[in-house]
């Protein structure tokens, strides 16, 4: 499958799935706002897909859904759905420190190499200068190779979780490496960011004991910050 990572369905993918089947399941939501994300065990080619509304109130919706295997469940995703109100006050997110300017201007990253789903679906650039140190900081332009009739934010699902941790950069031995959660806030359900590029970011906000905690977010084209999250991962070796 051009999708796997490893011996599972790369995380951004798998949570598209479920995100996807939630949709199809009760076609009339409202926006997405935020997930709440498990990554239980692998997610392989024979599944299993469920939703079920928690709560529907006047203006929020909240869904479960969830993939499940031959062992049981694989994922497990808490969605919140909301209608926008008319905002009592307003803070935008700030843009990204050290700019790395557009992905034309950017050399090209991780030809060739990389997991399968990186190889067959993205293509990458640098978003930080290749060399320097960024402690335990990863940034990249990233964008799908094919088009895909994606809505905005079934994109964003798809590509918010393309960069690998930023705790790879200061591990002190090369070993795996494995998501166990992801949660984040969807800030413009209605990006469609010039040419299909998206700046990812992944850093490392502590790591020790055999785990990291990940803040991810996600730029536009013109320094808009689109998603912010946060995950934890599991660093062995």
């Amino acid at each position: 499958m051009d999708w796997m990572q490893g011996r599972t369905l790369y995380g951004g993918a798998s949570a598209l799935v479920a995100f996807t089947m939630a949709k199809r399941a009760f076609p009339d939501l409202p926006p997405l706002r935020s997930a709440q994300i498990g990554f239980v065990a692998p997610v392989g080619e024979e599944v299993e897909l469920t939703a079920k509304i928690i709560r529907q109130g006047r203006n929020v919706t909240q869904v479960r859904s969830e993939i499940h295997s031959d062992k049981g469940v694989a994922l497990t995703a808490f969605w919140l759905f909301a209608e926008g109100r008319e905002p009592n006050g307003q803070q935008p997110a700030p843009t990204p420190e050290n700019w790395p300017g557009l992905p034309q201007e950017n050399p090209r990253a991780m030809e060739g190499k990389g997991p399968t789903f990186i190889q067959n679906n993205f293509e990458l650039r640098y978003g930080q200068t290749k060399g320097e140190d960024h402690g335990a900081t990863i940034r990249r332009w990233a964008r799908l190779t094919e088009k895909h009739e994606l809505d905005p934010v079934s994109k964003l699902v798809l590509m918010g979780d393309v960069m690998p941790p930023g705790a790879m950069r200061v591990m002190r031995r090369p070993g795996p490496i494995s998501s166990i959660n992801w949660s984040f806030n969807i800030l413009d359900p209605d990006s469609e960011s010039k040419e299909g590029w998206y700046l990812a970011e992944n850093a490392s906000q502590h790591l020790d004991h055999g785990y990291s905690s990940e803040r991810l977010r996600m730029y536009d084209v013109e320094g808009s910050q689109v998603l912010d999250g946060l995950q934890s991962v599991a660093v062995f070796g």
